[in-house]
Parts: C-alpha cells; structure tokens; sequence
C-alpha cells in the first residue's frame, strides 16, 4: 500500500515538472544562445548562435515568423516552438530628440501711472 502511494505520488511530480519545462519561455529579442539552444526544440547550438548574429545585425524581432529568415530556422520548427517564443523588451530603435527651444516670457503690460 505505501509503496503504491509513493508511486503514485513520484509520478504526479514528475508530470508537474515536466510540464513546468515544457511552459518554459525564451525572449529571442533578449536571449543568449545557450538559453535559446536550452529552451527551444529542434534548435541546436549552431542555429543559437544564428538566432543572436541575425538579431544584432538586423535589431529585434517583430515577430516570432521573423525567425524564417535565420538561415537553419523553417517555419516548422517556429510552430513547434510558438509556445515557448516570446517577444518583448527587444532594444526598440532610436529616436531623435527635438532641441528644446527657449521661450521668452511675454512682456509685462505697461500701465500708465499718474503722478
């Protein structure tokens, strides 16, 4: 009898760890390759190291289909994977800031003063 608990209760750990993993994310935008290479399936060290390269030459990914034009990354593997790509905090692009211009306050009504 106990031994059927103790079963029972490693199995049902084992289910909640894998799907714990299997929930993982990664943030493509953010990620080093061995964090990618951990996390997504299909996706070997190599094609990581693809990932990042394509990244910082070309900035944040928009998408996760953006991932297509990673030279070793298909549309099959970003539908295997769809679950687990996040987005955000990518470096957004920069902007250029106006100059603030100086203002002169307006001049103070005169008022005619009789004496």
């Amino acid at each position: 009898m106990k031994l059927a608990v103790l079963i029972r209760s490693l199995v049902l750990s084992l289910l909640l760890v894998g799907s714990a993993v299997a929930s993982e994310k990664v943030n493509i935008n953010t990620a080093d390759a061995a964090t990618i290479d951990r996390v997504l399936l299909n996706v070997g060290p190599s094609k990581a190291e693809a990932i990042v390269a394509y990244r910082k030459a070309n900035g944040a990914f928009k998408s996760a289909e953006q991932l297509a034009l990673v030279k070793g990354i298909g549309l099959k593997t970003i539908e295997k994977n769809r679950d687990r790509i996040a987005l955000g905090g990518g470096a957004a692009p920069a902007r250029k800031v106006a100059p603030a211009t100086t203002r002169r306050p307006a001049p103070a009504a005169r008022t005619a003063v009789k004496g």
